[in-house]
């Protein structure tokens, strides 16, 4: 299979996705998607380097301490191997070896700030000066990330244009459509363009015919064997983002400065405030959490809190997800909880501020319940795709409750203040559970399609995840595992905090009362006796949906089983067809609805082991979560100690490699964080 492989550049909710060469000249449908992204929007579709009119040679693609993305043509992988994210990328014009290239050139590059910022060095091979035209054909497109992840759906855009303007130090991109959208793209250099013109062969956007690529050159004369510099950055300017006062182009921020500030403020993050519970003896576990925390570091981005200050929160991933995901964004801060709190601080604070207080069916809103997905991009504000703020998960909601009752468990008199202040907001999350969840009608949270095709979702949420063994689909609301385990944690950790921290025995009493009724349900209904294990889920109809999945160890984090149901399961869980020697499958081996390359139907997915490795240890099943800890830790070693989002579910035995999933995503905040859980669990 052949393997195109991209550079990833990522800071606070801007990223570029960049060729080995440092260029951006992937085609539309290629994924991951080539280009300059901020708020959902490719903000530079091209970004193509010639020398004397020809495309340089690549002698050393940029490696460092970034990410690299692998996609194969068929559909697309997002891989890191702990090589380049910001470094010098090596270049040389056309040469032979009777006629050696005349030049080098340096690339280096940088995201930060809202900006791709990039310093040309070319140097002279020669003992005389001879000039070099250097030129960058330069274009924005201005796509949706949905357009490019959906290429073959198209959507309408009445009204909208696409200019270009010139500039004494470059040039400017802009995109309207109608009178309520203006997006624009502002490229400076200096020294400042020789020339600008007209770029040939340059497509339009995604359903678009407009030209405006532009081809900017500079003619270049080095001293002999000396060199001389462009510095070039690109600015993102959203829709809403006001006429800012662009520093002169010689101002730019210099990338081997930004990469330096941004490495060190990372590394800072991951080894900042040493905690006790942070020593481990095992080396590649603390190379692992060192990695994973940097990683972070780079995905969180800005949104506001309840009162509208800036938090920095992670973000889901890039490059589809660099967004709050509430499901990612909160099993992301329960296990870095004990080692930076102020994630969960900040996560609890940003949904809280987002908590829906109204029923709207378009985006699967309801009062109380938890954000699922925020979103920017031109589609959503047209109504093309769901509105800014979707709501369409089941497990959110109760995640949120469990996230704060850990955080006020953990936290002492910080944990009680934020416990008090989101009293209002975890109330209501509990009357959800019960009033629109399902808790109250049919004993269970539910699974429900909304009236758009959407609905609530649990994180299996790929087409047919959520099956028989047989592959056999559900019809009507479905009762996922799992999520009756997040709802009765989420009741009896808010019973505690009712009783501890609210002074409210009489709603302790209530909750605690619900949760045991939940739990005696479950044991009733969840089990399959001739299986000695939970089934996957249930139909509304009470039909047991019998795959055997790894959503059962989701049940030992909760604690919903009972201690001897609990060991079954966890030792269950490490037997060969479900342990393939790096992780538990996400659906165990020898079931018809099992396949190796999917994402959650028998791929190994750190974060799902993650949980179930601190669910391990919550029974005292410490030598299966030693076991599962050491097949991941494995895995990750061989990718620079950092763990992809999905593996594919092969065995170990038979492929001594960790073979990557074709469809997952890197990196992604829950799996940076998994071993920060594993950490957790090996040290109870």
């Amino acid at each position: 299979m052949t393997a195109i492989e991209h550079r990833l550049l990522v800071h606070d909710g801007t990223f570029a996705v960049l060729a080995a060469s440092g260029d951006i000249a992937g085609p539309t449908g290629t994924r991951p998607a080539d280009g300059l992204f901020r708020r959902d929007t490719r903000h530079l579709s091209r970004w193509e380097l010639t020398l004397d009119g020809a495309a340089p040679t690549v002698l050393v693609p940029a490696r460092d301490d970034g990410h690299r993305l692998l996609a194969p043509a068929a559909d697309g992988v997002a891989e890191p191997d702990g090589s380049t994210g910001h470094g010098a990328v090596v270049l040389t014009s056309l040469g032979t070896r009777e006629a050696p290239p005349t030049c080098t050139v340096f690339r280096e590059q940088a995201v930060v700030d809202g900006a791709l910022t990039e310093r040309i060095r070319v140097v002279s091979n020669q003992g005389t000066a001879a000039p070099i035209r250097v030129s960058l054909t330069v274009d924005a497109d201005f796509a949706d990330q949905t357009e490019l992840r959906s290429p073959r759906q198209e959507f309408a855009k009445p009204h909208s244009t696409r200019s270009t303007v010139a500039r004494p130090d470059g040039v400017e991109f802009h995109y309207r459509r109608g009178t309520s959208w203006h997006t624009r793209t502002v490229v400076t250099a200096d020294p400042a363009p020789a020339e600008t013109a007209d770029a040939e062969g340059c497509e339009g956007p995604v359903g678009g015919s407009d030209r405006t690529a532009r081809r900017l050159s500079w003619l270049l004369e080095p001293a002999p064997h000396a060199a001389v510099e462009l510095r070039l950055c690109v600015r993102t300017l959203p829709h809403g983002t006001p006429d800012p006062a662009l520093p002169a182009p010689a101002a730019a921020p210099d990338p081997a400065t930004v990469r330096s500030e941004l490495a060190a403020a990372r590394h800072t993050f991951a080894t900042a405030e040493p905690r006790p519970g942070m020593r481990t003896g095992r080396p590649e576990l603390a190379r692992a959490c060192e990695q994973g925390l940097a990683d972070l570091a780079g995905l969180c981005v800005t949104v506001p809190g309840p009162d509208g200050a800036p938090l920095r929160v992670p973000g889901a991933g890039a490059p589809w997800y660099l967004t709050l995901i509430g499901r990612d964004s909160l099993l992301t801060s329960f296990f870095t909880l004990p080692y930076r709190p102020l994630l969960a601080e900040a996560t609890l604070l940003a949904l809280a501020a987002t908590q829906d207080g109204a029923a709207e069916p378009g985006r699967i809103a309801e009062p109380g319940k938890i954000l699922h997905e925020l979103r920017h991009g031109e589609l959503t504000a047209f109504g093309q795709l769901p509105h800014e703020r979707s709501y369409g998960s089941v497990d959110s909601t109760p995640l949120f409750l469990v996230l704060l009752g850990a955080y006020a468990e953990q936290r002492g008199a910080a944990g009680a203040e934020l416990a008090r202040r989101l009293e209002p907001q975890a109330r209501a999350a509990v009357r959800w559970m019960f009033d629109r969840g399902g808790l109250a009608d049919l004993g269970y949270l539910a699974c429900r399609l909304g009236s758009s095709g959407g609905g609530d979702r649990s994180w299996k949420d790929s087409p047919g995840a959520i099956c028989a063994a047989d592959g056999t689909l559900p019809t009507g609301a479905v009762l996922v595992a799992e999520v009756q385990g997040y709802a009765y944690d989420a009741l009896c950790r808010t019973a505690e905090l009712a009783r501890t921290v609210w002074d409210d025995p009489g709603y302790a009493g209530t909750l605690e009362r619900a949760a045991a009724g939940l739990r005696e349900r479950f044991g009733a209904d969840f089990w399959l006796p001739e299986r000695g294990f939970p089934p996957l889920a249930l139909e509304e109809t009470g039909r047991k949906l019998d795959a055997l999945a790894s959503d059962a160890g989701h049940l030992l984090w909760s604690g919903i089983l009972g201690q001897r149901r609990g060991e079954t399961v966890g030792r269950r869980l490490l037997e060969p067809d479900f342990f393939s020697g790096w992780g538990v499958r996400t659906l165990a081996a020898g079931q018809a609805a099992y396949h190796p390359l999917s994402c959650h139907r028998g791929g190994v997915q750190p974060q799902d082991n993650a949980l179930i490795a601190l669910g391990l240890a919550r029974y005292s099943l410490r030598a299966e979560a030693a076991r599962l800890a050491d097949g991941l830790l494995a895995a990750a070693e061989r990718s620079g100690h950092r763990l992809p989002q999905v593996l594919a579910g092969y065995a170990r035995e038979d492929v001594p490699e960790p073979v990557p999933s074709p469809h997952g995503g890197a990196p992604r905040a829950w799996a940076a964080a998994a071993p920060l859980a594993l950490l957790t669990a090996l040290r109870r």
